[in-house]
C-alpha cells in the first residue's frame, strides 16, 4: 500500500495539524538554515476547493517559498492529505513571537523573540579531539566569561565539522547565566535587512541588536558579496563590540579567504581569536560513532563502528546519516549488523538509488521536473542545474564521467566534463554558487 493510500484512510486533518506535519517532514528535507528562514513561522490556515493556504509574515517570504520551494511543499501535502493540492502562501500578520525583557546594566528595557536553540547542540555533547580542541575551548570560555576574553571569536571549518553546535552549546550557556543573547544566520540577517530597507524601516531592524551581551552569527561566508548588509553588520558589529558584547561568528571559510568581503569587514573580524576546525580524525570519528550509537540504542560491535569511521572521513553528517541507515535497516529487516553486512550496505559501488537520490535533490532545489534536468532545455537556470547535478554526481558520488553521461540522457563526453570543470572553477569566486552547493549536498546527506 503506498503512503499517499494509506494517509486518505485517515481522519482528515485541519489545516493547522496537516502544516504542522508538513514542517515536521520539511525539517528533514531542507536545510536548517532554509527552514529556520523560510518555513518556521508559517501556519496552515485553510484547505478546500483543492487549494491550500499557507500564511506567512511578508511577501518576499511568500514570493521565495512559490519560487523555490513550491513543488517540494506541494508534493509533501499531498502525501500528508492523501491528494493533490495547490498550495498558495498568503500574507497575514504574524502571531507575535514569545517575548521577554531585556535590561543590560541597567539600561532601558526592550523585548527580543527568545530563541529556540536545539536541545542537541549542548557542550556535553560535542565530541571532543584534536580536530576541535582549541575550538571547544575557546567556545567554553567565552560562554563562562564573556567579553573578557577572545572576542570576536571566529570559529571556521567546512559543513559537517560541528561550528553550529558549539554556537548553540554557547548560547544555551549564555541563557542559563541569565544574559541577553541574539543568535541570527547570515540568510535570516539578510533576509530582513532588505525587508527593512524596502519598508523604510532599518531603524527598527537596527534595535533588534541591543542592548545584548551576547551576539551570535551563523554562516558568516553567506554575506560575501552584499555590499549593502556587509556595511550595516560592519557598524553593527562597532557598537556591539564597543559595549562590550561578546560576539561570535562562525563560518566555512577563514575571514582572509573572504575575498568579497571589505578590508575595513575583513579586519575587525580578525581582532580577536579565529580558530578552525580541521577534518575530524579517526578516533574523534569512532568516539562521535560511538556516542551517537548509544544515545541511538544500536547494537553494534566496536570493529563494525571501526569499519564506518575508516570509511566515511568528511563530516559529522555523514557519520550521523550512515548510523540512522544501518538503524533503520536493523528495525526494518530484524537482522543484526555483521561488519559483513555493514560492509556490503556502506560499500563504494554505486547503485541507481545514489544518482536518483543526487538528481533528484537538485531538481527539486532548482524547482524544475526531472524531464526537464534530463532533457534538452538550455535555459540559464536549466542549464546552471543540470551542470551542478554533473558536478555533484562527480563529488558526491564518486560516478565517472562516462557514468555521469548516461545518467543525465546519454550526453557528450565533453559536455560533461565542460560542465564539472565550470562548476568547479567557478566555486572559487561566486559565493552564491558556493552557497547553493553547500546546501545541495548538506540536502543529499539527509536523504540517506
Amino acid at each position: 500500500m503506498a503512503i499517499g493510500d494509506f494517509v486518505s484512510m485517515t481522519e482528515p486533518f485541519s489545516a493547522k495539524e496537516a502544516w504542522a506535519r508538513a514542517l515536521g517532514q520539511l525539517q528533514l528535507q531542507v536545510n536548517r538554515i532554509n527552514y529556520d528562514t523560510w518555513l518556521r513561522d508559517s501556519q496552515g490556515i485553510n484547505y478546500e476547493n483543492d487549494v491550500f493556504v499557507v500564511s506567512v509574515s511578508n511577501t518576499f517570504i511568500a514570493e521565495y517559498l512559490t519560487k523555490r520551494f513550491h513543488s517540494l511543499i506541494k508534493k509533501t501535502i499531498a502525501i500528508i492529505l492523501g491528494k493533490d493540492l495547490e498550495v498558495q502562501f498568503v500574507v497575514e500578520q504574524p502571531t507575535l513571537p514569545r517575548e521577554k525583557p531585556l535590561q543590560r546594566d541597567g539600561g532601558v528595557s526592550t523585548k527580543m523573540k527568545t530563541y529556540r536553540f536545539n536541545p542537541k547542540y549542548t557542550f556535553p555533547r560535542f565530541v571532543v579531539g584534536d580536530c576541535n580542541r582549541l575550538a571547544y575551548a575557546a567556545a567554553t570560555e567565552v560562554s563562562q566569561k564573556p567579553s573578557l576574553v577572545y572576542n570576536p571569536l571566529i570559529i571556521y571549518g567546512d559543513t559537517g565539522r560541528g561550528k553550529t553546535h558549539l554556537l548553540h552549546a554557547i548560547g544555551h550557556m549564555a541563557i542559563k547565566s541569565g544574559l541577553n543573547v541574539v543568535y541570527s544566520s547570515a540568510d535570516q540577517f539578510i533576509t530582513e535587512f532588505v525587508l527593512a530597507v524596502k519598508q523604510n524601516d532599518v531603524d527598527h531592524f537596527r534595535s533588534k541588536f541591543g542592548p545584548v551581551n551576547m551576539f551570535l552569527f551563523d554562516d558568516f561566508q553567506l554575506l560575501d558579496n552584499k555590499k549593502q548588509t556587509q556595511q550595516f553588520f560592519f557598524h553593527t558589529f562597532n557598537e556591539l563590540y564597543h559595549n562590550n558584547c561578546q560576539i561570535v561568528i562562525v563560518a566555512d571559510c577563514a575571514p582572509k579567504e573572504m575575498s568579497l568581503v571589505s578590508n575595513r569587514l575583513r579586519s575587525r573580524l580578525q581582532c580577536g581569536l579565529v580558530t578552525q576546525i580541521q577534518p575530524p580524525d579517526f578516533g574523534t570519528r569512532l568516539a562521535i560513532l560511538q556516542a551517537k550509537s548509544t544515545e541511538k540504542g544500536l547494537p553494534i560491535i566496536e570493529e563494525t563502528l571501526q569499519f564506518i569511521a575508516r570509511k566515511i572521513q568528511d563530516n559529522v553528517y555523514q557519520l550521523e546519516g550512515a548510523l540512522t541507515y544501518l538503524d533503520a535497516y536493523t528495525k526494518l529487516t530484524g537482522l543484526s549488523l555483521t561488519p559483513q553486512i555493514v560492509t556490503k550496505l556502506l560499500t563504494t559501488n554505486k547503485n541507481n538509488d545514489d544518482c536518483k537520490v543526487i538528481v533528484q535533490t537538485v531538481a527539486e532545489y532548482f524547482d524544475c521536473s526531472l524531464e526537464q534536468l534530463l532533457g534538452r532545455k538550455r535555459d540559464k537556470e536549466t542549464s546552471l542545474a543540470r551542470q551542478i547535478a554533473m558536478y555533484l554526481l562527480r563529488e558526491k558520488g564518486n560516478y565517472s564521467f562516462t557514468e555521469i553521461s548516461n545518467i543525465l540522457g546519454n550526453r557528450n563526453h565533453a559536455t560533461i566534463l565542460h560542465g564539472y570543470k565550470r562548476i568547479a572553477s567557478d566555486l572559487g569566486v561566486n559565493s552564491k554558487l558556493k552557497r547553493q552547493i553547500s546546501q545541495l549536498k548538506q540536502q543529499i546527506d539527509n536523504s540517506y
